[in-house]
């Protein structure tokens, strides 16, 4: 099951927790494009999702450009190996080169 925490901070924050597939993206989708950003950038934590699949992949582009729309940016955080490899993959790195915040691993 996925879960969306929508957090008030200086920079808004959405955490996603579980599975982003086919079988979750639409219940979640309707509450997604009505949300209405309270500031220029969210961060959407993703290091809790423990699935992903293309359902996933282009339910995070329409947010991305759901927030785009309303001038806010979307920066990606702890994004799992999963999505980056479905993101390669499907040829898209480009529509999300932008909102990737890159951890270091030491």
């Amino acid at each position: 099951m996925l879960m969306m925490d929508l957090c008030e901070t200086k920079i808004d924050e959405i955490h996603l927790n579980g599975a982003l597939d086919r079988e979750t993206v639409p219940n979640i989708w309707k509450e997604l494009t009505e949300w209405k950003p309270k500031s220029t950038q969210v961060k959407v934590d993703l290091g809790h999702v423990n699935r992903i699949d293309s359902a996933g992949v282009v339910l995070l582009l329409h947010l991305i450009e759901h927030a785009k729309n309303q001038n806010c940016h979307i920066m990606l955080a702890f994004v799992p190996d999963q999505l980056i490899t479905l993101i390669q993959l499907s040829n898209v790195e480009s529509l999300f080169a932008d909102h990737l915040i890159t951890q270091k691993v030491e």
